[in-house]
């Protein structure tokens, strides 16, 4: 039996090693991919960012994604949308800080506080998303100014972007399961960036199948019960036609690079979905999965970063190869925080390590 503990790692460490396969390709035409990696594509680490399984700006933010939901764990407040939305952003303006850009003003100290911040390894830039930096550049101005913060509900976007940016972050959404509506609240923690509802929209599907899958639902379950959730939402037929689309392709298709280019590039949320949904259906193990997510002219890192997450939740950490764990960048601290998942109780001790606020 796989443990809720083991599947948690696996979906941090997995979601990493698919995003660190992806770096070096990312950007690459399939062509030139063949050309430098041979017919098979790349099969294994390669160099990125001056070394050798280097994660990027997914990996990043999806630190910075546990880091504000166990805050939120830590003060009971799983549950309630404005606290989740406020310390989700207080989350995100830290990391924006590792990238470079801060502000510190009476309103904004408490935000600049925890011990993720001083882990020197996060402060460099991966490849951030553009919108993902002037959106929260945009946040931030804002409360360091005035103190307030700019409204991103579904009736007040921040902006119109649907890139990957919100998706490929919102894994940890689904690890609590206290969390009374995972769906929901991975839009809103998608939505603080990213304002088209494809945006937002595949950000919940992903926390809600991440959510069922640690109640050891099946892929297939947890992917046809976060349809039904997707279609109560308005403005979902652009990321359920996806969907649908990844499902009709994971029956009829091979799993080759140009039928997974059918799907699109991931560059945009929805597309990362698809390509993810069908790399893990057709996936005969976790190796394969990732392999298959990457290997296509597109963002590859994002792919194989969110089919690494659905993989690694669906059979643990035990199922990732050691070739994969081995030379991972931040590996001790993606472990060190599942296993606080399981410890922490709001005592001293943890408030100061993840404060909530």
């Amino acid at each position: 039996m796989i443990t809720k503990q083991e599947r948690i790692a696996g979906c941090l460490l997995g979601g990493a090693a698919g995003d660190a396969l992806g770096a070096p390709v990312e950007f690459m035409p399939l062509d030139r991919i063949r050309q430098e990696y041979g017919e098979t594509g790349i099969q294994h680490y390669g160099s990125a960012y001056g070394r050798i399984g280097a994660i990027t700006d997914d990996t990043q933010m999806t630190i910075f994604t546990f880091e504000g939901m166990l805050r939120l764990f830590n003060r009971d407040s799983l549950n309630s949308a404005d606290e989740f939305c406020r310390l989700m952003l207080h989350a995100y303006i830290r990391w924006l800080e590792t990238q470079g850009e801060s502000s510190y003003t009476p309103h904004t100290k408490d935000i600049y506080n925890g011990w993720l911040r001083d882990q020197n390894e996060l402060h460099s830039r991966r490849g951030p998303g553009g919108t993902c930096l002037s959106a929260l550049s945009a946040h931030l101005r804002s409360i360091s100014e005035t103190g307030s913060y700019i409204k991103t509900a579904y009736d007040s976007p921040i902006n119109n972007s649907k890139g990957c940016g919100g998706v490929m972050r919102s894994a940890p959404v689904g690890f609590f399961e206290n969390i009374s509506n995972p769906f929901d609240m991975g839009c809103l923690s998608a939505a603080i960036t990213h304002g088209h509802p494809s945006g937002y929209l595949a950000a919940g599907f992903l926390s809600n199948m991440i959510k069922l899958i640690l109640e050891e639902k099946t892929l297939e379950e947890s992917i046809e019960h976060s349809i039904r959730i997707l279609e109560t939402y308005q403005n979902n037929e652009e990321c359920l036609r996806a969907v649908e689309n990844a499902l009709l392709a994971a029956k009829e298709t091979e799993p080759t690079p140009e039928n997974i280019e059918k799907l699109g590039g991931g560059w945009v949320a929805e597309e990362a979905l698809a390509i993810s949904l069908y790399c893990a259906l057709k996936a005969h193990d976790f190796a394969h999965g990732i392999q298959l997510a990457v290997n296509h002219t597109g963002d590859s890192d994002s792919t194989g970063a969110i089919t690494g997450n659905i993989l690694g939740a669906l059979w643990g950490k035990q199922a990732i190869p050691a070739e994969f764990l081995k030379n991972l960048e931040l590996r001790e601290l993606l472990e060190e925080m599942a296993q606080d998942m399981f410890s922490i109780n709001g005592d001293e001790k943890w408030w100061k390590k993840y404060p909530g606020c």
